[in-house]
């Protein structure tokens, strides 16, 4: 709050997992949501009024991670996961068409370069066909609202191998460099002119740590006015300097403490859910 964050919206359960957005703007709406008949604090969102009068929104994801057995029948865990994503297809399809932001960690690696081995992880959860089929589903959009624009591969173009975490079981990180990228950022595309630039950014100092931060989003009411980031569990972005931030937090899932917030998203070596 002494950094001018007065306005959140905190959605979590306690010891476990949740997602949060504080900003520095008033909130035209801010609403936690449940899916899959689940209270599990899996989604917050808001929405912030720009400089033109017009409303952006940001919406703050945590995707279940589906197990170790990448299988509906067998793991119940992989049957919420798919069934999670789906019907976030299917709700963003019934919205207007809008500006909107979505930030998270979404668990799938999509691309062949968003995982350390391609061959070797597809039959491993977060990078199997059906969840990346699923995910480009998402991505493609439906209705009024055209397909997401991958604000960071727009500018880390996808023949780059990138990654947002690695095993908190690597106790040698970064080791060999088994990473992942399971989280993302993600614009509509009235957007996609705001965006400026995307850095990844690995430091071993401490503990092991990585962002991914994106500057450039500047429909906003001041220079810089919407910003996201991930506390212990994801990818970052930053668009433009900015008032606006998303966390989220992995609990007891064995992520290191003390994740960057505010500027850029802290990534940190965790276990997935």
């Amino acid at each position: 709050e002494e950094l001018g964050y007065s306005h959140r919206l905190i959605h979590g359960q306690k010891a476990y997992h949740g997602v949060a957005i504080l900003s520095r703007l008033p909130f035209v709406r801010a609403e936690p949501r449940h899916w899959c008949g689940k209270t599990d604090s899996r989604h917050a969102w808001v929405s912030v009024k720009a400089k033109d009068g017009k409303t952006v929104e940001l919406h703050n994801f945590y995707v279940p991670a589906g197990g170790d057995i990448p299988d509906p029948d067998q793991n119940d865990k992989f049957a919420h996961k798919l069934q999670f994503v789906a019907e976030m297809t299917y709700w963003f399809a019934t919205l207007q068409k809008g500006r909107r932001i979505l930030v998270g960690d979404l668990n799938i690696a999509p691309l062949a370069s968003d995982v350390w081995s391609h061959k070797q992880l597809l039959k491993v959860v977060s990078h199997t066909p059906v969840e990346v089929a699923a995910l480009d589903r998402l991505m493609a959009g439906q209705g009024a609202n055209p397909q997401w624009i991958d604000a960071v591969r727009e500018f880390i173009p996808p023949t780059e191998q990138l990654y947002s975490w690695w095993s908190y079981r690597n106790r040698t990180w970064p080791g060999s460099d088994r990473g992942r990228r399971l989280d993302h950022v993600w614009v509509t595309p009235p957007l996609k002119p705001r965006l400026a630039g995307a850095s990844a950014l690995v430091s071993a100092a401490a503990a092991p740590a990585a962002a991914v931060s994106l500057a450039g989003c500047s429909a906003s009411p001041t220079p810089g006015a919407v910003r996201t980031g991930v506390a212990s569990t994801g990818a970052a972005a930053r668009l433009s300097p900015a008032s606006v931030s998303a966390a989220q937090s992995s609990g007891s899932d064995g992520a290191a403490p003390g994740s960057v917030v505010r500027a850029t998203q802290g990534v940190k070596p965790r276990a997935r859910r």
